[in-house]
């Protein structure tokens, strides 16, 4: 080949060349474009995917107890929603979010022996969602407890005497559990404690008489609380209570006299009939507990249906002291014994202007102490003996002792 005819094939072979050059792309096999990964000049591997959202409930499972709040937690992201529902009645309970809407917590108790659907809903940042179920199943009580109070919450206003009183209407077992949910506040504080008169009832009173102007708040929080035996708290319940003026009587056998203190000071002095010897009036101080203007006293209702101690007649101005038939009440009957003898069946004898006036001033909760009756001490469980029992004997009545 001639010098000139080799110049024209090297100059084709060189345009070929530059002609494919020109015309790859980054696709194809061991070419890239500037800056793509796999080049010298490149910045490196993507930045990885972030992590799906993650969402926690709790509880779980079987015999939750219905005062455990359900709480449910995102991480990774916010909740968009939640729903709690009783799979029974299809109500759903009450909660609440968190500022960043991370978590969200029940606000109000569960139900007992019943489940509960849980769905839940969240995202992140960017729009990735996820979602989670759960059954929440509450524990089956045995038995519920339910507590009564005295006096009952539609009474807000009662004298120094007034013990609280939370009667169940099962046996308690574990009474320390118990006593552990009865709370007692009283402003000013004074000292008080609880008293177990049966599995049923228990008591609380201050170490003296409540001081005039004192609030007081109770709160039984037995739901939910394991009190023996298979029995649960039925419900919580609260009580709240005002002291008026400090009224206490001081009724002498001897003397045949009451007389009448308000805040520490005598105001009234009075004749009186107290019980005679075959049917003595208590000692101690006993705690008015009920008052009617009109009332029929029947013995019959303690037993006594017939015999020279038996006794039925309507009476004025009564004032219940004791649960065995003990009153302050009009009797003009004995009028004339008043101020000398002891001739009742154990109430406390007035005549009709200083019964009315005992009546206007003297109410749930104010005292009457009882000296020189002759009678027994007035029992612990007699509606109410509770300031019969000293402080020491009344702590040792206690659960928690």
């Amino acid at each position: 080949m001639s010098n000139s005819n080799k110049l024209l094939v090297t100059g084709a072979i060189l345009v070929g060349v530059l002609f494919t050059g020109a015309c790859s792309s980054s696709d194809t096999p061991g070419l890239a474009t500037p800056g793509s990964s796999g080049t010298a000049g490149g910045s490196g591997g993507g930045s990885a995917a972030p992590p799906a959202v993650k969402i926690d409930i709790t509880p779980a499972g079987d015999n939750v107890s219905p005062t455990n709040p359900v709480v449910v937690k995102a991480t990774g992201g916010a909740l968009q929603s939640v729903t709690v529902t009783n799979s029974a009645k299809g109500t759903q309970v009450k909660g609440n979010y968190s500022g960043d809407k991370t978590s969200w917590t029940s606000s109000e108790p569960l139900a007992y022996n019943a489940s509960y659907n849980v769905v839940a809903s969240a995202a992140t940042t960017d729009g990735k969602k996820a979602d989670q179920n759960s059954t929440v199943k509450t524990l089956a009580p045995k038995a519920t407890a339910f507590p009564s109070f005295i006096p009952a919450p539609s009474v807000t206003d009662v004298g120094v005497g007034q013990p609280i009183v939370v009667k169940f209407d099962k046996d308690i077992a574990d009474k320390v559990a118990a006593e552990k949910a009865l709370k007692v506040t009283s402003t000013p504080a004074q000292a008080g404690g609880w008293y177990w008169l049966s599995k049923r009832e228990v008591h609380y009173r201050p170490q003296t008489y409540w001081q005039a102007g004192t609030t007081i708040k109770v709160h039984a929080g037995v739901y939910g609380v394991d009190l023996g035996g298979g029995v649960y708290g039925d419900t919580d319940r609260d009580l709240n209570l005002k002291v008026h003026d400090s009224w206490v009587a001081k009724a002498d056998g001897n003397s045949a006299h009451m007389q009448i203190y308000q805040n520490g000071n005598m105001v009234k002095d009075m004749p009186i009939s107290m019980g005679k010897d075959a049917t003595p009036t208590h000692l101690g101080a006993h705690v008015i507990s009920d008052k009617q203007r009109d009332y029929t006293m029947d013995s019959c209702t303690y037993g006594v249906c017939s015999g020279p101690q038996a006794y039925r007649s309507v009476e004025h101005f009564a004032e219940r002291m004791s649960n065995d038939g003990e009153f302050v009440h009009e009797n003009p009957n004995s009028v004339g014994a008043q101020g000398s003898t002891n001739v009742s069946h154990g109430c406390i004898n007035l005549n009709a202007a200083n019964a009315e006036w005992f009546f206007n001033h003297f109410g749930l909760g104010d005292v009457v102490e009882v000296t020189n009756s002759g009678g027994p001490q007035l029992p612990v469980w007699d509606t109410y003996g509770d300031w019969a029992v000293s402080w020491p004997n009344w702590q040792a009545g206690s659960a928690l002792k």
